[in-house]
C-alpha cells in the first residue's frame, strides 16, 4: 500500500511523476524493440537492414536526448549498431 501525500502539490507531484514514468518506459521500450528489430534482420541478412539500421540511431539518439539513457551509453549502442551494419 503506497501513502498518498496530504499537500496539493505533492499530490500533484506523484501523478506528475506517474505520467512521465510512464512515458519514458514507452518510449524506452520502443528504442529497445527498434534495436532488436536491426539486430534480427542483421542476423538473417534481410534486405531492409538499411531502413531498421536508420530507425535503430534514431531512435537510441532520440532516448539520449530525452534523458532516457546517457550519452556514453547511446554512444556506446551506435558504435556496436554501425559495426554490426557494416559488417554484411
Amino acid at each position: 500500500m503506497t501513502l498518498m501525500p496530504q499537500i496539493k502539490s505533492a499530490i500533484k507531484r506523484v501523478k506528475t511523476n506517474e505520467k512521465a514514468r510512464l512515458a519514458n518506459a514507452s518510449q524506452k521500450a520502443a528504442m529497445r524493440t527498434t534495436v532488436k528489430k536491426f539486430e534480427t534482420a542483421n542476423a538473417a541478412n534481410a534486405e531492409n537492414t538499411d531502413a531498421l539500421y536508420k530507425d535503430a540511431i534514431r531512435s537510441v539518439d532520440m532516448a539520449a536526448s530525452k534523458g532516457l539513457i546517457k550519452a556514453n551509453k547511446a554512444a556506446r549502442d551506435k558504435s556496436r549498431l554501425t559495426k554490426l551494419n557494416n559488417a554484411n
